[in-house]
């Protein structure tokens, strides 16, 4: 896989002592319930982040420095592929990093999230951006599948959620939502009211890891993922809604989740490399 960004860092921006962002890509496919193609997203993503232009609503997030390391194995029982994921990412922060995960099915961020809150003092929250709730407690007789993440995260774990741009959710996921108190405006209410910001409740973590699975946007802007719902979110007003939640909180790590690469289609590959640089910058 070609590193992010390349060929537009200089040595000092990749030397892994300086950089503030390690790049960490996990092409894992095992639970995908639709389309498939998750494998290829961050190879994909990669490729297509060459394209990118350094400077970024008048700012230049590379210049911090990006490190791309190499894939994670993905081969073995899935309890191990998800140790391997949160070893990485507790390296990434106890260097003093930003891990910034490229999937890859949206079921990593278990591991990413997990070793993350392992390498912090304090409580994490996750800022979720998703047409799905991914609140299932197992699905397809899988525990770690892409459709229960959030359900481990915040049922099993106790991390505090916040959901925007849902829009696809069973009556399971609906009523856990409610015990778990899960802050969340879908999308139904963003895209018609025309919402760009939401205000995180006083006490929602300071510290946040941004899930960002593309098929939150809408098909129309992100054509290339495995579980497409219409009605979703547009390329801005999720930016923005990130950006929001962010204000007054750190962000301490990022995945971005579900790109489904398919031929012909840069177009969703460039997007999920903008959007992986834009959580950069909200850094």
């Amino acid at each position: 896989m070609v590193p992010f960004l390349d060929g537009e860092l200089s040595a000092a921006e990749t030397d892994p002592a300086q950089a503030r962002f390690r790049v960490i890509p996990v092409p894992l496919e095992r639970t995908v319930s639709y389309g498939a193609g998750t494998a290829n997203g961050p190879a994909a993503l990669l490729e297509a982040s060459v394209e990118l232009e350094r400077l970024w609503r008048g700012g230049e997030p590379c210049a911090q420095g990006i490190v791309t390391e190499d894939p994670v194995d993905c081969s073995g029982e899935l309890p191990s592929v998800m140790e391997r994921i949160a070893a990485r990412t507790t390296a990434a922060v106890s260097a003093g990093c930003i891990p910034v995960v490229l999937g890859g099915e949206h079921s990593l961020s278990y591991g990413a999230v997990r070793g993350v809150a392992a390498a912090l003092k304090g409580t994490v929250g996750i800022v979720q951006i998703d047409a799905h709730a991914d609140l299932r407690r197992a699905y397809q007789q899988e525990r770690h599948s892409h459709a229960s993440v959030m359900q481990l995260l915040g049922e099993e774990d106790g991390i505090a959620l916040a959901q925007f741009g849902v829009r696809a959710l069973c009556t399971q996921e609906a009523e856990l939502r409610s015990a778990l108190n899960v802050f969340h405006v879908d999308a139904e209410e963003l895209v018609t009211r025309g919402l760009h910001a939401v205000e995180l409740p006083a006490d929602f973590p300071k510290q946040v890891y941004v899930s960002f699975d593309v098929d939150g946007l809408d098909p129309s802007v992100m054509p290339a993922t495995g579980t497409p719902v219409p009605g979703g979110l547009g390329f801005w007003q999720a930016i923005h809604l990130v950006q929001s939640a962010l204000n007054g909180r750190q962000l301490v790590g990022c995945d971005v989740v579900e790109l489904a690469p398919r031929p012909g289609d840069a177009v969703s590959d460039f997007t999920a490399a903008q959007v992986t640089y834009a959580l950069m910058a909200l850094a």
